[in-house]
């Protein structure tokens, strides 16, 4: 998670909450719908990766403020500070749980792993299901194969869902857009996609080139993730340019990482201002991008520009 996650005439139809003025109170966060799933999103969601960095009790707080904000989309992974992160959200979203959207992810291969993460997760979280549940940082080609393969993780997501664990199944991943794409192009039942999207993004091995267009055809629920490029763009843009550029793509949320309610409410107060920015505005954003795009400033993607890879790079 990042801490500072539709083209043309598509923004016209998103359901957007206008700005308020003075306190900000639950509802002033603006939705979308969230893709083919039918449910109704804020367009930022809290996110648990960040939490390593707080205390557990200060995490407990950013929770709870982002529901008293009225954010209703939260979202969170088995491996997320050891599962702690889980657990911060388990001693505070119960009593809300028919009002949020929560999601967690599984990094596990096989069926029987995944299926064990997500036992344990429902447990931390103290639920018996969650909304959203995710194949999570798919970097490599042959991890595909073995999601895929015999015993493969897809086997328990689909399961899963049978059972009632979790209403909605997706992927994530952001190391490499060919393996977005080779994930989409092994399977169809996908309710969800979640990729990092940024102002650089578009230079440099690109999520939003490659992938965006083709999650859009699905009508997949379409997360971001890392908006700020992991706050590094914040040495060149504003966290407004950063968030408001995310979400004029066709994006229905982001998943963003708070250490402090003040960045909480800095985003919400931001999400509540948000008007799509105009493709002069988006291409001037991205023109002032490219004097740092690239694996310098998205070290989490596959570096293709490194004189020692020896071969021309053929999309992972």
């Amino acid at each position: 998670m990042q801490r500072r996650g539709f083209f043309g005439g598509m923004i016209a139809g998103l359901s957007l909450t206008g700005p308020k003025a003075q306190a900000m109170t639950a509802g002033d966060v603006p939705t979308r719908v969230f893709g083919k799933t039918g449910e109704k999103l804020t367009v930022i969601g809290q996110a648990g990766g960040r939490f390593p960095l707080c205390t557990f009790e200060e995490a407990k707080a950013i929770v709870r403020r982002s529901v008293e904000l009225g954010i209703n989309y939260f979202d969170n992974a088995h491996g997320y500070w050891n599962g702690r992160s889980e657990e911060v959200f388990g001693e505070v979203l119960p009593p809300f749980r028919k009002k949020v959207f929560i999601t967690t992810k599984s990094t596990k291969r096989t069926r029987a792993g995944a299926e064990a993460e997500l036992d344990l997760s429902l447990k931390r979280m103290k639920t018996d299901y969650v909304d959203l549940w995710q194949i999570h940082a798919v970097n490599e080609k042959s991890e595909v194969d073995t999601i895929f393969g015999p015993g493969g993780a897809i086997e328990a997501f689909e399961a899963a869902k049978k059972a009632g664990k979790c209403r909605f199944i997706g992927f994530t991943g952001h190391h490499d857009p060919h393996v977005h794409l080779a994930m989409l192009e092994r399977y169809d039942k996908y309710d969800t996609i979640l990729m990092p999207l940024h102002i650089a993004d578009p230079g440099y091995l690109s999520f939003e080139k490659l992938v965006l267009p083709k999650a859009v055809e699905r009508k997949l629920g379409i997360q971001a993730m890392k908006t700020t490029a992991n706050a590094k763009l914040l040495q060149s843009f504003n966290v407004r340019e950063c968030l408001h550029y995310v979400l004029s793509l066709p994006v229905h949320c982001a998943a963003i990482g708070c250490t402090t309610i003040g960045q909480l409410e800095d985003d919400v107060r931001i999400a509540r201002e948000f008007r799509p920015y105009s493709e002069k505005q988006l291409t001037a954003l991205r023109d002032r991008a490219g004097k740092i795009k690239g694996p310098g400033l998205e070290d989490w993607k596959r570096n293709i520009e490194r004189a020692d890879l020896g071969h021309v790079y053929a999309g992972g």
